[in-house]
């Protein structure tokens, strides 16, 4: 079984690739349009210089390797959302090539990654059709990879790690982002067109795979097609023949030069699986956590870098939790320290305590020692109710009511107290003194 992706990624520039008009396709239909988005006669192609720079961020981030110069290409074919009967994209001039995305000790090698622009919108209805070119020119980058995916579960990793690293990019990943299918069970291969989301995508690789599998058991033959996914039925139906690239009759765009690339300075990548397994080694943490974390919240990578040297990991993903229940992690990375600190000495973080973190007012914990010393009351009191602890052996309800009397007693979180009197009742069943 091979699997390889050609992913469609809109670029969030304010203006579309050759043309100045607005490259926010939901304004009102055919406003954000103008003679050479429209394919008029006569009119000229201006490339737009920040969509070569995200399209160079976006190779170099996955690894591929970058020209000092580009070209365009016009792709022929004819449908009705190409008003000038072709698309201008790249192929062997693209602007990266011969990259690697590594992902759970795996590796998908991306084939190319080019710039091209978005044809128009198409509007179907029962006895009509309408056409929207307000998304004609939005610029592009498709992402082609070599055909390295084994299966499903494969297919929805590489995609999670490839939409992270576009995250951290400035790619609006909540955005329609298209995927293009190529699967192949035998010598043919199928493509399905037009995927959004990871769910349909792996959706639609498991009814293809299901159905290539079932011709070949049936000993007959699998067209070399385009199949479209049905979301509502989740199957895919024939939708045309395959076309090749000599069909499409790709010739040299006269309209664009050749491009010297070789001053622009890409972004730099952000690799937040590599980051948060880093941080699991180090810190002694979990891994899957972080990385649940961090993957698509750079708020969260943020507040975690800041403090990760000065506090234990646990301490840290407890306030990131706290924050995330609360809708604040946009909260500064002075005021999470101050959460961390209130935390480890066990006082209960509610919204009232964010909001005056975040106006710098001086909070009274109301607390008459540390970590240590709330540990020495915890263990005053198992030695004073021994009978309970013995209880407690047979009749777990009653460490509910230790924690109640210790946390009161305190004036502690009952969920931190309730979190060291657990440890420290394992440490001393275990004959040794917890941490």
């Amino acid at each position: 079984m091979k699997i390889g992706l050609e992913v469609h990624v809109a670029l969030p520039t304010k203006s579309k690739l050759f043309c100045r008009c607005s490259a926010d396709a939901s304004e009102e239909p055919n406003t954000a349009i103008c003679p050479i988005c429209m394919g008029f006669p006569g009119s000229k192609p201006m490339l737009n210089r920040e969509a070569v720079r995200m399209a160079l961020s976006i190779a170099r981030a996955l690894g591929c390797k970058t020209p000092s110069n580009i070209s365009f290409l016009r792709k022929i074919y004819f449908y009705p959302d190409l008003p000038k009967s072709f698309q201008i994209t790249q192929l062997e001039e693209a602007v990266g090539r011969e990259g690697l995305v590594e992902y759970k000790e795996r590796g998908v090698r991306i084939r190319r990654v080019q710039i091209e622009e978005d044809p128009a919108k198409i509007v179907r209805g029962d006895e009509y059709t309408l056409l929207d070119f307000n998304r004609s020119g939005v610029p592009l980058v498709e992402i082609v990879t070599e055909p390295d995916i084994s299966g499903e579960d494969d297919l929805r990793d590489f995609m999670t790690e490839l939409r992270s690293i576009l995250y951290y990019l400035g790619v609006d990943i909540e955005r329609e982002l298209k995927v293009d299918l190529n699967i192949s069970l035998a010598e043919q291969r199928v493509e399905v067109k037009n995927i959004t989301g990871i769910k349909n995508i792996a959706d639609a690789a498991h009814y293809e795979i299901e159905r290539q599998e079932g011709l070949i058991r049936e000993h007959r033959a699998i067209a070399a097609e385009t199949r479209s996914y049905n979301e509502e039925k989740m199957s895919t139906v024939q939708s045309r023949e395959k076309e090749s690239n000599e069909e499409y009759g790709f010739i040299y765009e006269p309209d664009l030069a050749t491009y010297d690339v070789s001053d622009i300075v890409p972004e730099d990548p952000v690799y937040a699986t590599r980051i948060a397994d880093s941080y699991a080694k180090g810190f002694h943490a979990n891994a899957q956590q972080i990385r649940e974390a961090i993957l698509f919240n750079r708020d969260t990578l943020r507040l975690i870098d800041a403090s990760k040297d000065s506090n234990e990991m646990r301490i840290v993903m407890n306030g990131i939790a706290i924050l995330q229940r609360h809708k604040a992690l946009d909260i500064e990375e002075g005021e999470f320290l101050r959460l961390l600190e209130l935390l480890r000495n066990g006082t209960e973080i509610d919204a009232g305590i964010i909001r005056r973190l975040r106006l710098g007012e001086e909070i009274n914990i109301n607390m008459r020692a540390n970590l240590d010393e709330l540990d020495d009351e915890i263990r005053k009191t198992i030695e004073n109710e021994g009978a309970l602890i013995e209880e407690y052996k047979s009749n777990k309800k009653v460490f509910n009511f230790l924690v109640g009397k210790i946390a009161k007693k305190y004036k502690a979180s009952p969920r931190y107290v309730s979190e060291r009197l657990r440890l420290i009742l394992e440490g001393e069943e275990k004959g040794h003194r917890a941490l």
